[in-house]
């Protein structure tokens, strides 16, 4: 089953074989040690993709940190894709998004008491963390799955449904960064973005496709929608309410074709205005925002992401008009086929395994198998306490 929105480009195959061999050299270099891997002891959780775009990275770190932030000292490390600094950076409340990136940013302002921090190099960035006295309980990297100098105890990848990695090549002719074959790597795969109704025989298909190990284990998450939220000023705006409005849908993001497809449903009308991924907007580009959506008739809005919300919030000469009616919408992630109790076992498991800082207390159903598999068969409350 292929994906929607892949392209190939035949005629830069030949440059694709060369960067492959550079990438595949470089694997092997770590799996014989010439390049050195370091673990911590810390339970560390990695989560990224091997394909250029988006695959919904920062929706499935902040399951992750809801998940953990009510028991453990969580800390997320990125690096700060794009920011206008360099080195180790702790966020704190006067952190800008040209500070650490858009999207660490993000996640700062909705988990305040969640320790964000950005670096490079991830290794000084773990760290620096203890150095800083954070001690955290359990470190997230964000978009790590290529940084193989830090062992992660938990690898998650993340494949777009709409262009799965066993149909995609290696740049320039596709967008994958590394072999297909890099995916052995990881102990959780997660097909994102999936519809969410999707048959049984399309899950049977992509599992067979996939051709995971035994070892790996396979998830399937779909996007929800909250609802719209101002950034500047005005009440709050549920998505129904956007029907029998024209919409301008204004992003900065990888895989814009998502949204669109999602939202135009819902609209009156959608009228895409897009840019690069993490789009540092300049005057040009206001004035663009600015013209866009005075020509646009009837009710409008403008409806944008949280991560381009981040950028949008301080720019300036955006018209009255533009302020008054440009929203955000927040997005979760949600696990398919019943999947989130087995995913949240995995691992609340291995954080439970590899604490250094706290005991788990586990209490089961005396009524239940007290069986080690992660199934989903059993219903556990989990909570952690310090020493």
């Amino acid at each position: 089953m292929e994906g929607d929105f892949i392209r190939i480009n035949k005629t830069l195959r030949p440059l694709s074989w060369v960067y492959g061999l550079i990438v595949r050299t470089r694997n092997l270099m770590f799996e014989t040690g010439i390049l050195k891997t370091r673990t911590f002891d810390v339970p560390i959780i990695s989560v990224g993709n091997i394909t250029v775009g988006g695959s919904g990275k920062t929706p499935h770190v902040e399951y992750l940190i809801r998940l953990l932030m009510k028991d453990l000292n969580v800390a997320v490390l990125s690096r700060g894709y794009k920011r206008k600094s360099t080195g180790f950076i702790l966020a704190d409340a006067n952190s800008t998004a040209r500070d650490i990136g858009d999207e660490p940013y993000q996640m700062k302002r909705k988990f305040e008491q969640v320790t964000v921090a950005v670096d490079k190099n991830r290794c000084h960035g773990i760290d620096m963390l203890e150095e800083c006295g954070v001690k955290p309980e359990v470190v997230l990297l964000d978009d790590a799955f290529q940084h193989r100098y830090v062992k992660p105890g938990i690898n998650i990848l993340l494949v777009d449904y709409h262009r799965l990695i066993i149909y995609d090549e290696m740049l320039p002719s596709g967008r994958l960064r590394e072999p297909k074959e890099g995916k052995n790597r990881a102990d959780i795969v997660i097909v994102t973005k999936c519809p969410k109704e999707m048959k049984p025989i399309d899950y049977r298909v992509i599992t067979k496709a996939m051709d995971l190990y035994p070892y790996q284990q396979l998830f399937f998450s779909t996007i929800n929608y909250g609802g719209l939220e101002p950034i500047f000023n005005g009440a709050p705006k549920r998505m129904e309410e956007l029907v029998n409005e024209n919409v301008l849908l204004l992003t900065g993001i990888a895989s814009p074709q998502q949204m669109v497809h999602d939202l135009s449903p819902q609209c009156g009308h959608l009228q895409p205005l897009s840019f690069s991924d993490h789009h540092h907007f300049d005057a040009k580009d206001v004035q663009q925002i600015n013209d866009t959506f005075a020509t646009m008739e009837g009710p409008k809005c403008i409806v944008t992401t949280e991560k381009d919300a981040t950028r949008l919030e301080g720019l300036e000469g955006l018209s009255d008009e533009v302020k008054a009616s440009i929203y955000s919408l927040p997005i979760t992630i949600q696990f398919l086929q019943e999947q989130q109790e087995s995913f949240n076992n995995y691992i609340t498991d291995y954080v439970r395994k590899n604490s250094r800082n706290s005991i788990l207390v586990e209490r089961k159903d005396d009524n239940k198998p007290q069986d080690s598999n992660y199934s989903g068969n059993r219903s556990r409350t989990i909570s952690f306490r310090d020493n």
